[in-house]
């Protein structure tokens, strides 16, 4: 596995080191699979957001400046996010550290003992709980159904979404992130 993670990283490396950033072209030329749903975008900014954890402290998304950040909106009860759950997980074991993070953000109506539950049935424990309870931050962005994704870059702006379900572990996936990664 470390082998594959080296080899995309370096691949990324190489794509983004003329321009010093990966540019779209690049990156759609990535897309492979159901990263072919990614769409990629101009940056732009995003709404401030408070987002409670598990204990209702609340979180901001200026915590993860600095990192490429996959911003997951997902809710207990959709049956599409059940599957695409797992694969988040493994992203962040691959992939997270200084210059990445996955979070997921529970919109709607979704208890902290529902989440708990739903984590440890999709054996994903290295995520945090994330919550937006009154869909206010889902709204501001657009969101009209589940799941959706939204990638940050360093900057805390959004350059790309993806609505629906995806393996976020696929090589397509992870060729991409590596690229966002190194051009920051």
């Amino acid at each position: 596995m470390r082998a594959v993670r080296s080899a995309i990283l370096y691949a990324a490396l190489i794509l983004s080191a003329n321009a010093g950033h990966a540019d779209v072209a690049t990156l759609e030329a990535m897309r492979d699979g159901d990263m072919r749903k990614l769409v990629f975008s101009a940056p732009k900014a995003i709404p401030d957001a408070v987002l409670l954890d598990e204990a209702d402290a609340e979180h901001t998304l200026a915590e993860y400046r600095g990192k490429v950040v996959v911003l997951n909106f997902w809710a207990t009860w959709c049956a599409p996010c059940r599957e695409e759950m797992p694969s988040l997980g493994r992203l962040q074991a691959d992939l997270g550290g200084d210059g990445f993070a996955v979070v997921p953000v529970a919109t709607g109506r979704n208890p902290v003992e529902a989440i708990a539950r739903f984590f440890s049935e999709a054996g994903v424990d290295n995520l945090p709980v994330r919550r937006d309870p009154r869909q206010q931050f889902a709204r501001e962005m657009a969101v009209l159904g589940l799941p959706v994704t939204v990638i940050l870059n360093a900057d805390g702006q959004e350059v790309a979404r993806l609505i629906g379900d995806a393996e976020w572990d696929s090589a397509s996936a992870k060729a991409i992130l590596a690229a966002l990664i190194a051009g920051n």
